[in-house]
């Protein structure tokens, strides 16, 4: 049985665990979930009461988090791409850059375009500013730490990568780079060069209309 993958194609959190998919080759089912509709949020509910997406369903098993997905994607079926690596100093490198794009670029990201959500006079300027202050400082650090090598945790593409390219691509149109993010901005380059993460803003092209911050979107992402 293939697994299944309940999922948007906007969801920057979606789009981490679709690139592990596609990276690891284990053939899937991406089953598109609008939890703007009662009845469907209501049935999606029912296979986690959170009704996050994305869901990852293995069989009789579901799997919720998207570290944890990966996680289960690596060790119960097993592709041409290990994301995890085996080496305990090198799996905690992936797992710590993990966390640093979900919850230090991804988080602040998503309070941001949150507010853009609402009325213009119903938005919080201080949640704004200190979203993009919090952009600014994790920038910093990462272009602080990234090293020389290609991808964040070394040499290999692994789960980490998988977090920073959604976080990065959706981050930069809250708070551009600054010039002097040069290993950030050579980094997120090089993740845009992988067909994973490609096949994830080409598939997300026809819902970029619903996104609140669509004028701001490079030229780039809305056509070849």
């Amino acid at each position: 049985m293939p697994l299944t993958l309940h999922y948007h194609p906007l969801s920057s959190y979606c789009w981490k665990v679709l690139i592990a998919l596609h990276e690891n080759g284990a053939p899937f089912e991406a089953l598109h979930v609008n939890l703007g509709d009662p009845a469907e949020r209501m049935a999606y509910a029912g296979l986690w009461p959170t009704a996050k997406i994305p869901l990852l369903v293995d069989g009789e098993r579901i799997v919720p988090e998207t570290s944890i997905q990966i996680e289960h994607l690596d060790h119960h079926h097993p592709g041409r791409l290990r994301l995890l690596p085996q080496d305990f100093d090198a799996r905690q490198e992936t797992r710590l850059w993990d966390r640093v794009f979900d919850l230090y670029v991804m988080t602040p990201m998503q309070r941001f375009v949150a507010q853009q959500l609402r009325p213009q006079a119903e938005r919080d300027a201080a949640t704004l500013t200190g979203a993009v202050n919090d952009l600014g400082m994790a920038y910093d650090l990462i272009e602080s730490r990234l090293g020389d090598h290609a991808w964040a945790a070394g040499d290999a593409f692994t789960m980490a990568d998988c977090a920073a390219a959604p976080a990065l691509f959706y981050a930069a149109v809250v708070r551009p780079f600054s010039p002097g993010h040069q290993k950030l901005g050579a980094y997120f380059e090089r993740l845009l060069a992988r067909p994973s993460v490609w096949r994830c803003i080409v598939e997300a092209r026809p819902f970029f209309q619903y996104y609140p911050l669509r004028h701001a979107l490079p030229a780039r992402f809305l056509a070849d």
